[in-house]
């Protein structure tokens, strides 16, 4: 395993993670306890060592399974989770410093710890990013000791940009993936400079970019690659980096005739990601234990050179960037 400097927060954390939204649900499976405990400790086993969670995965069963694993094991383990989903409506008026400052505490009840290494709020509306009283307690909750980083998970480019601009902004959670080239332009040229860590997450397009998946594939009605690509039940971004399903297959068979001798193009996409020095870290998911493992041979994969970079490009420019790129 290699490890990367998570900006200010001075964490050396590994270049591979591990994501637990499959863990917690909405890929179509049941919560298993049994089932994460066995994905948490092939991830650490492998030398993973971040973890990022969130209190709505799994109804706080994810935040339980991961802070149980994590006193169970000698490594220094550096857990993320986010809070703000749970409000419900999820608006910008919502967002209230006490409700804020609960779900904290609920988290770190959840997982039996007294101090997160990393709060993120998850997703919230635009405007809360140009709310200060909003980051301002997350200074407070440090002073607390409830706290060591505050980061920040967004859906857009401009609320990575706005955020960045609070001093107390350690991270920045982002969909990032060669379905999602835009956060490498201006964006991680101004984390870079603030010192402000990259974690990527969605780096394989909900699988598309595995490219095991076919028109006849099908996902179960729990699944929210079936329920949410037209963004019903949260952002359409979310599930296959918002690209229309039959138009990114057709993008994953020019991807093949670049990598021929690969027929899992997972590898090479997340060697992608990481040939990209801002990230600091890339957070897959893994639904069972053989999945951390595949995702961890992307360390393997050589570096891509100057033509295939171009190559994958080409076929972003194609297929993807007319419908996508301005979007998030």
């Amino acid at each position: 395993m290699n490890y990367r400097k998570l900006g200010k927060t001075g964490f050396d954390i590994s270049e591979i993670s591990l994501g637990t939204w499959q863990v917690g649900g909405k890929w179509g499976d049941d919560f298993s306890h049994k089932t994460a405990e066995q994905i948490l400790h092939s991830a650490v086993d492998s030398g993973i060592n971040f973890i990022d969670t969130a209190d709505v995965y799994g109804g706080g069963e994810s935040e339980k399974a991961v802070g149980r694993f994590v006193k169970n094991r000698s490594e220094r383990i550096y857990v993320a989770t986010k809070c703000g989903r749970m409000l419900n409506p999820h608006t910008n008026q919502a967002y209230q410093p006490a409700v804020l400052r609960k779900f904290v505490e609920d988290s770190l009840t959840n997982m039996g710890l007294e101090t997160l290494d990393l709060i993120q709020l998850h997703c919230p509306p635009t405007e809360v990013y140009y709310r200060p009283e909003i980051f301002e307690l997350f200074d407070r909750l440090k002073d607390e000791g409830k706290i060591l980083n505050l980061g920040i998970s967004v859906e857009k480019v401009e609320e990575a940009l706005k955020g960045i601009e609070y001093e107390n902004v350690t991270s920045v959670q982002i969909i990032f993936n060669v379905f999602r080239q835009r956060p490498s332009e201006l964006f991680f040229e101004q984390a870079k400079k603030k010192n402000v860590g990259i974690i990527v997450r969605v780096p394989l397009a909900s699988g598309l970019l595995t490219g095991t998946f076919s028109k006849d594939s099908t996902f179960t009605s729990g699944d929210h690659r079936n329920f949410n690509r037209n963004g019903e039940m949260f952002d359409k971004g979310e599930t296959f980096s918002g690209i229309d399903y039959e138009t990114g297959l057709a993008a994953v068979d020019e991807l093949k005739a670049v990598f021929p001798e690969n027929t899992n193009l997972a590898p090479m996409a997340l060697r992608w990601i990481l040939q990209h020095k801002a990230v600091s870290t890339i957070i897959p998911g893994a639904s069972k234990p053989a999945q951390v493992l595949a995702n961890i041979e992307a360390l393997n994969f050589p570096d891509l050179n100057e033509n295939q970079f171009d190559k994958i490009y080409d076929i972003y420019d194609k297929y993807v960037k007319k419908s996508v790129h301005q979007l998030w």
